[in-house]
């Protein structure tokens, strides 16, 4: 958000009525399940529309509603969606956009819920699913067909975070009449927003640097009014894999330090960034916008500053230097989610059975390890991953 004091009035203050609520500094938690109505008329006016009015929770919730409200600002658009996590957004907005007989294209590489989605779940209700180099929009041009209907695109990805041509790949998809979803979860929308570059429907896990506690598991997808609306009307109200009014608070806590924590882990990662690109123990580091990335140029137009997410290539012969290296951590966690304002480390090898190299099957380099930079001091961090590299 290029306004600071926009981004602020948003986290702090849009949609959160204090008049209403006795002055109250933090939204009150609507912990209900249900709500009353003064007459018949009353209630059938509101279950006419469960999207803009409190009468059951599986819909609709006063306290989630202001998390709706701040995402739909954040993003710059009509509206918004909270779930119980990340992969239920993602399942949704396929899923709302998608029938029998059409055809998806995915990025090669997405996180590793939405290819299962994508891969294994579309073929067996009749969708065909294509992927491809998200990077190349000749590979996307060409793998488009009569039938597709819909682009999934993750930019960046969530290991060696490859970037897509946002406006680009919205222009091309809407001279055919074909719908994009996109993962935003690496930027936020204080780094990145995908619908100013076109982008129909914009996804986020929320349990990662919106909340960023490594206390929820929420997702959201942020767009039109009438997306979101028929998001409502099928998979959300269908399914019912919504967030509850009181993760939904801890939510809108979590967003009070949005600005500062992003801030802080994009300068911290930058640092250690440029301490591992010139380590003789290091092969390769993936950074957007960093100065070894190949789509430089391309981060720098779709991004307003590096968040605290990248990965990199251990110079080692074998899966047991990277269990060295990760094992002899100590300031960082090993843990799978990221976000959060402590720092986490997370190895491809965890997902190697056997210990050899070979059972990858991937398509990811087997020494590939990815960090999330959280709120510590980043000459800690870096003194931490120094000692660590003398084990490889």
């Amino acid at each position: 958000m290029d306004d600071a004091a926009t981004l602020s009035f948003i986290l702090n203050h849009l949609g959160e009525e204090r008049t209403l609520q006795r002055g109250a500094v933090t939204p009150p938690i609507h912990a209900t399940s249900n709500f009353a109505f003064p007459s018949v008329a009353a209630m059938r006016a509101a279950s006419q529309d469960e999207l803009g009015n409190a009468f059951y929770t599986r819909g609709n919730n006063p306290t989630v509603e202001i998390l709706r409200r701040k995402l739909a600002a954040l993003e710059g658009t009509e509206d918004a969606l909270v779930f119980g996590s990340g992969a239920a957004a993602m399942a949704a907005g396929v899923l709302a956009l998608v029938r029998a007989g059409d055809h998806v294209v995915c990025v090669q590489k997405p996180y590793a819920w939405t290819r299962v989605l994508v891969r294994d779940w579309l073929p067996r209700f009749g969708v065909e699913v294509s992927f491809v180099d998200g990077g190349d929009l000749t590979a996307i041009d060409a793998a488009l067909r009569p039938h597709t209907r819909l682009i999934v695109l993750e930019s960046p990805n969530s290991l060696t975070l490859e970037l897509q041509d946002l406006a680009a790949i919205a222009a091309l998809a809407r001279s055919r009449g074909i719908r994009t979803l996109c993962d935003n979860s690496w930027a936020s929308p204080l780094l990145q927003r995908p619908a100013e570059f076109g982008i129909d429907l914009v996804m986020h896990s929320v349990t990662k640097y919106l909340n960023g506690h490594s206390d929820v598991v929420a997702g959201a997808l942020c767009g039109s009014a009438e997306l979101i609306r028929q998001v409502f009307a099928g998979p959300y109200m269908t399914f019912g894999a919504i967030i509850g009014p009181f993760e939904a608070w801890l939510v809108l806590r979590g967003m009070r330090t949005l600005q500062v924590r992003m801030q802080r882990v994009g300068v911290s990662s930058s640092r250690i960034v440029d301490f591992l690109a010139w380590h003789p123990k290091v092969a390769r580091v993936y950074y957007p916008g960093s100065a070894q990335d190949p789509q430089r140029q391309l981060a720098q137009r779709q991004h307003h500053g590096g968040s605290g997410v990248f990965s990199f290539e251990l110079r080692t012969a074998d899966v047991a230097g990277v269990e060295r290296f990760c094992d002899r951590l100590r300031r960082f966690l090993l843990a799978v989610s990221w976000g959060g304002h402590e720092s986490l480390v997370w190895p491809l090898a965890v997902t190697i059975r056997d210990g050899c190299a070979a059972s990858n099957r991937t398509g990811l380099p087997w020494n590939l390890v990815r960090l999330s930079i959280g709120l510590e001091d980043p000459e800690e961090l870096i003194d931490d991953l120094r000692q660590a590299l003398e084990a490889v």
